[in-house]
């Protein structure tokens, strides 16, 4: 029987270039702190204003929650395989990220659809 048998997978980088790892290393943790910054803020904004506390700035809140965990499934690996310069994932590891990215892709496709039709239902009936 011939079967092959994969545990891990080999992930290629941006660049093989050591002198580069730590400005991309830098660049991508910078961009990913003001990512969750941003989205912190804006939970924290629209959860303090009681003049925010309507459904469309509950979708917003729920989008920027949704955009940190996001953001954290896919972030945080990629940092730690710059730093280490060990491009491996393991396979379950592989398709655990890939669930949690599809998951809060559908999830925030979920919550546009309904932030839309919260804008119709807004203009056709006031």
């Amino acid at each position: 029987m011939n079967q092959t048998l994969v545990l891990e997978f080999l992930l290629l980088g941006l660049t093989d270039d050591p002198e580069m790892q730590p400005l991309i290393f830098s660049l991508f943790l910078s961009m990913y702190l003001v990512t969750i910054l941003r989205n912190l803020l804006i939970i924290l904004f629209i959860s303090f204003d009681s003049l925010l506390h309507t459904p469309m700035y509950f979708f917003h809140s729920n989008l920027s929650l949704n955009d940190i965990c996001l953001s954290t499934s896919i972030i945080p690996k990629m940092l730690v395989n710059i730093l280490r310069q060990n491009q491996m994932i393991t396979y379950t590891g592989c398709l655990t990220q890939i669930g949690f990215v599809l998951v809060f892709v559908y999830m925030e496709n979920f919550l546009l659809a309904v932030m839309a039709y919260d804008r119709y239902e807004a203009i056709v009936t006031p």
